[in-house]
């Protein structure tokens, strides 16, 4: 059983200011007592607009941490780490990019919204895409179970969701997962199990974004389901490169037959 953790971070852009002290580092400061808190300097992060200003960022990590310490962070109590000193951040973002579609980093509502914030900047690369699939190796790579992030960030933790449940539906199975997801649909209730099957088989066949969403809220809303049973029928719901193999020639068949 791995022990509670909470995962933090604050990108070195420049000095820290009262917002800093009310919105973070007084939340900081009250979780390191309860949990193991891991709180780190976001240089990565902070490369993804700053890239061209790299001594800055050096700079001005020093200073943040030790606004960190004055504000009542304490290293006894919780761990502090720059982020580029832990190569495996980089590692973890590197293979998880390998199995990421682009177009849920396209979709993730911040990406538009700070290119147009930020207009000043080249935000047209990679890494500026690619920053939510950062995040989420960060939060993967240590297991968080509290991830405590602004507002505007809620959308990076739920795209974390769904690249770690791609994951572990490609790589991670667990035995006899078809069954295990079947008993889970019969949970359901008759009702919602027929719309959840006829939602999945809708997204299999026809590649439907919408009838992906719908049964993914619509597993979110049973209440008698178990983390784990959800976690499968949201896996289930994309399924293997077999059935999706089966679909796509299911999809030409029919497709054959209608000329």
């Amino acid at each position: 059983m791995y022990e509670t953790r909470v995962l933090s971070g604050m990108r070195p852009t420049g000095g820290l200011h009262l917002g800093h002290y009310h919105g973070v580092l007084k939340n900081w400061i009250r979780l390191q007592t309860e949990y193991t808190c891991l709180f780190f300097v976001a240089d990565w992060h902070a490369l993804t607009t700053d890239y061209e200003k790299p001594g800055d960022l050096q700079k001005n990590t020093p200073d943040m941490v030790i606004d960190w310490l004055a504000a009542g962070v304490d290293p006894g109590q919780a761990i502090l780490f720059v982020q580029s000193q832990v190569i495996e951040h980089a590692e973890l973002h590197l293979l998880l990019s390998m199995m990421t579609p682009l177009g849920w980093l396209e979709r993730v509502p911040t990406y538009k919204d700070q290119q147009e914030k930020l207009a000043d900047r080249d935000l047209s690369t990679y890494g500026f895409l690619g920053y939510p699939l950062l995040q989420s190796a960060d939060i993967l790579i240590y297991r968080a179970r509290y991830v405590p992030v602004g507002e505007d960030q809620v959308p990076h933790v739920e795209f974390t969701r769904e690249v770690a449940r791609r994951f572990n539906h490609l790589f991670g199975r667990e035995k006899g997962f078809e069954e295990k997801a079947e008993a889970a649909i019969k949970k359901m209730g008759p009702k919602k199990a027929k719309l959840y099957r006829a939602l999945r088989g809708k997204f299999q066949e026809q590649g439907d974004a919408a009838a992906l969403a719908e049964a993914q809220s619509l597993v979110n809303d049973v209440q008698n389901l178990s983390i784990g049973d959800k976690e499968r029928l949201y896996g289930f719901l994309e399924g293997g490169d077999a059935e999706r193999e089966r679909g796509a020639a299911k999809r030409k068949f029919f497709g054959a037959n209608r000329q």
